[in-house]
């Protein structure tokens, strides 16, 4: 082999190695595409109970990036479709899927039991979560996490509506809170940040 071809094949073989470093350097330095509430000093726990009847704490899903979402099954529209695009981020994940968990905390426990919970939350995502509790727990919850809702009163069938803000937050493997998602935010999006969450 020549020193010229040699040299060449040297500086290729350099470029090459920084090509191949820059994806990697890019993405330590990559940004959360949602809105970042790392720091807070609220929404920091809850006691709840799950859908099969297990006291839970966020402690329980430490080594865990977990989603918490606020709804009711009885939601038409908002629930569902945030559901759905929590369980197709966690999918976009494939393996590092499994090292996520989503929550849904009921706003409604005088429908939402255990059973309508069961039912409904793991129809989106077999490995999620219904949390429930009394109407004081979950209006603890709530308050701690900031979220607004308010039952409307019932129509003349007994059914009721309760307003919400459609919000996922999402806390880092560690515990800590991190993340705010707006409901309309898509699953891609949900799913890149996540990718960064499980890395910290």
């Amino acid at each position: 082999m020549t020193d010229s071809r040699r040299r060449l094949l040297l500086r290729g073989g350099g470029l090459l190695a920084l090509t191949l470093a820059l994806p990697a350097c890019a993405r330590k330095g990559e940004a959360f595409q949602a809105t970042d509430i790392t720091g807070v000093d609220w929404g920091r726990d809850f006691h709840l109970t799950d859908h099969t009847g297990r006291p839970r704490t966020l402690a329980d899903f430490r080594d865990k990036a977990v989603l918490l979402f606020f709804g009711y099954t009885h939601c038409p529209d908002a629930c569902p479709t945030t559901m759905a695009k929590m369980a197709r981020a966690v999918d976009l994940l494939g393996e590092d899927g499994k090292r996520v968990q989503g929550l849904f905390v009921t706003l409604d426990p005088a429908r939402d039991t255990a059973q309508v919970l069961a039912e409904y939350v793991p129809a989106f995502h077999p490995s999620f979560l219904g949390l429930h509790g009394s109407e004081a727990e979950v209006g603890h919850v709530a308050e701690d996490f900031k979220l607004f809702f308010a039952r409307q009163a019932p129509d003349a069938s007994g059914f009721y509506t309760v307003d919400h803000q459609a919000a996922v937050f999402a806390f880092d493997p560690q515990g800590r809170l991190r993340l705010y998602f707006r409901g309309d935010t898509e699953s891609a999006v949900i799913a890149h940040d996540l990718r960064l969450l499980l890395q910290s």
